[in-house]
């Protein structure tokens, strides 16, 4: 007599491929998650795009720069080229995994990932000011201990901060929440750019005082400070606004989050290291000329 499971068991065999079709509906879903959910697609693409087209580029012109960085032999922009790479790295990670901020059990890990890379890049940013007031192409073993001592000061007394106001205070400075802002985060936020947008200004003012021979005569120098002056203005008005509980301070703190993430490391790059990269080219071929011009190559053109 046959079992009631027997009977009741479907005639017609199972698809094998149901099981592939909800792994891949399971893929799917956790794809448009982590692209579309917590922030949005356009925030997210705004942030990824460019970090990963920076990236490349470092990859397409790593050879190249090598070369130029072992010809120079400067310990400085040896040493910057690498935290650059470190931090890029960092940044493109912390832009693909913006769902952690959203995501249960994740906030640790976000945070964490998080500090480490504003750690990063608040690094190269004091690293640079630091750099380019020693003088255009300040170089040698003692400059590069010293500026990176000072940068290495200030950037973790920042880190020990943060890391007191997260793990001991149990704040979660990098998860944002609109609907409920608290004071003590959006607080420490506003005291922080509201120290970075004072060194840029007071810089930006040196500029238009008797004390300019002393700073870089670089426009480049001066168009980066300018830029970075206007965007950590704009977001210490957001961090006020979002603190008072203002929507619109929320919106334009994202923005400003996304900009900084976004470009600048390119910005840095263009105003820093692209200069050094063209002037050992512009070397290179006068090395190149003058070797060849040694060989003889151009005595006929003198015949």
């Amino acid at each position: 007599m046959q079992s009631l499971e027997s009977i009741t068991e479907s005639p017609f065999p199972q698809n094998p491929n149901n099981s592939s079709s909800s792994s891949s509906s399971s893929f799917s879903n956790g794809l448009y998650g982590w692209l579309v959910e917590c922030h949005g697609f356009w925030h997210n693409l705004a942030l990824i795009i460019p970090s990963l087209l920076f990236v490349l580029f470092l990859g397409f012109q790593a050879k190249k720069n090598f070369q130029k960085l072992s010809h120079g032999r400067s310990y400085i922009m040896i040493s910057y080229y690498g935290c650059l790479w470190l931090v890029s790295l960092l940044n493109l990670v912390w832009c693909f995994v913006q769902a952690w901020e959203c995501t249960p059990g994740k906030e640790m890990a976000w945070n964490i990932l998080s500090l480490f890379t504003t750690s990063g890049m608040l690094f190269l940013e004091v690293s640079l000011l630091a750099f380019l007031l020693q003088g255009n192409h300040a170089s040698g073993l003692q400059a590069l201990t010293r500026t990176f001592v000072i940068s290495g000061l200030i950037v973790g007394l920042d880190l020990l901060l943060k890391a007191i106001y997260l793990f001991g205070f149990s704040v979660p400075l990098f998860i944002d929440n609109s609907e409920h802002p608290r004071q003590i985060k959006w607080g420490l936020w506003v005291v922080h750019r509201l120290v970075l947008t004072a060194i840029y200004g007071s810089i930006l003012f040196m500029y238009h005082s008797k004390r300019r021979e002393r700073l870089p005569a670089r426009p480049a120098f001066y168009k980066y400070v300018a830029f970075m002056f206007v965007l950590n203005a704009l977001e210490l008005f957001a961090c006020a606004l979002t603190g008072n509980g203002a929507s619109f301070g929320f919106w334009l703190y994202s923005a400003t989050i996304v900009c900084y993430h976004a470009f600048y490391l390119p910005l840095l790059y263009i105003t820093f290291l692209a200069d050094f990269f063209e002037e050992e080219d512009m070397h290179l071929e006068n090395v190149y000329y003058s070797e060849m011009k040694d060989a003889g190559f151009f005595d006929a053109d003198w015949e």
